[in-house]
This record gives C-alpha cells, sequence and structure tokens, in this order.
C-alpha cells in the first residue's frame, strides 16, 4: 500500500510576509519620484517620494508606516498633504518571501516648498507623460502604468497579483 507523496514547499509557502510601503506626491500636474541610491534592494531606479518596511507597531496600520516614512526620509507632516490615500496593495513572491506592498498617493498643498530633499538619494519632479520610460521596481512600474491610464482618474483602491510577467489590478469593494 502506497504512502502519500509529498511535494516539498516552496520558501513563501511557509507564510514569509514582507511588508513595504511607498508614497507618490503630486503637486502641480506633477509627481515627485526619488531616484534611490546606496540601497542593497532597491538601487538606481525611480520609486515612490519616500517608503519603506513597516515597523511592528504598523504591520495593521499602512498609513501610520507611510506618515512615519515621509517624517523620517523627507520632514513631510500630514499637516502639508491632501487627500492622503492608499490606492494599490501588490502581492508578489520573491525569494522566499511574499512582498506586500501598499502605494499611497496625495497631493503635496501648494504652498509647500517644492525643494525637498532626502537622505535616501535624489528627488526629482516629473510631468506625469513621462513616467512610462523611467526604470522603476517590478510592482511599481505596473501600478504607475494603471494609475495613469485608469488609477489617477478613480478614487478606487486597487488590489494586483503577480504572475511573474506582469501584476494585473483589479477594482476593490466593501
Amino acid at each position: 500500500m502506497g504512502g502519500t507523496a509529498t511535494m516539498k514547499e516552496k520558501p513563501y509557502m511557509q507564510g514569509k510576509l514582507r511588508n513595504m510601503t511607498a508614497v507618490y506626491l503630486l503637486q502641480n500636474s506633477k509627481i515627485l519620484l526619488l531616484y534611490r541610491q546606496g540601497s542593497k534592494v532597491v538601487n538606481d531606479m525611480w520609486i515612490g517620494a519616500a517608503g519603506g518596511h513597516f515597523e511592528e507597531s504598523e504591520l495593521n496600520d499602512a498609513r501610520a508606516c507611510v506618515l512615519r516614512e515621509l517624517r523620517e526620509e523627507l520632514s513631510v507632516t500630514e499637516d502639508m498633504l491632501e487627500n492622503l490615500h492608499l490606492k494599490y496593495i501588490a502581492l508578489r513572491c520573491v525569494k522566499g518571501e511574499i512582498r506586500q506592498n501598499y502605494y499611497f498617493f496625495a497631493n503635496l498643498k501648494t504652498d509647500v516648498e517644492m525643494e525637498l530633499t532626502s537622505n535616501e538619494g535624489v528627488l526629482q519632479w516629473f510631468p506625469l507623460e513621462e513616467l512610462k520610460n523611467l526604470e522603476m521596481p517590478f510592482s511599481a512600474k505596473f501600478a504607475m502604468e494603471h494609475y495613469l491610464e485608469v488609477g489617477r482618474y478613480s478614487d478606487r483602491l486597487y488590489g494586483g497579483m503577480s504572475d511573474g510577467e506582469k501584476i494585473v489590478f483589479t477594482e476593490m469593494s466593501d
């Protein structure tokens, strides 16, 4: 009588998670991006203006994480923003872990000086039509493509899952 065959579990099937957040700031029809330099994970690419990994106390509050990252990296506080909202959640398996990216968008109030600096790299404002040609991390690239085509015209939340080649975003509802 034969036993049951066991399949070797892939490392991500163990449930290891990496939660990250990023925020894209808009002002006067432009978006602020960071050219990340000196990072072990994401280097020499354009990413959101601020972002990073969740602290343990933030695991159930992506907004708290993104506000902390904005303060730490750009010295931007919530009162300098309008319409801060979670726009995209992307899931992807990478190097044995499930990576969850939470992408926020906000308007930087017009009375806030546009000469922001970051200790993570070089900040630059871009017209939205120039974004498609920039080198970005995998999940961010597909989130930004969707934002340019659909998301910027909607106040909805979108969820996406990677198939290894792309991420397709779907509108999430309550």
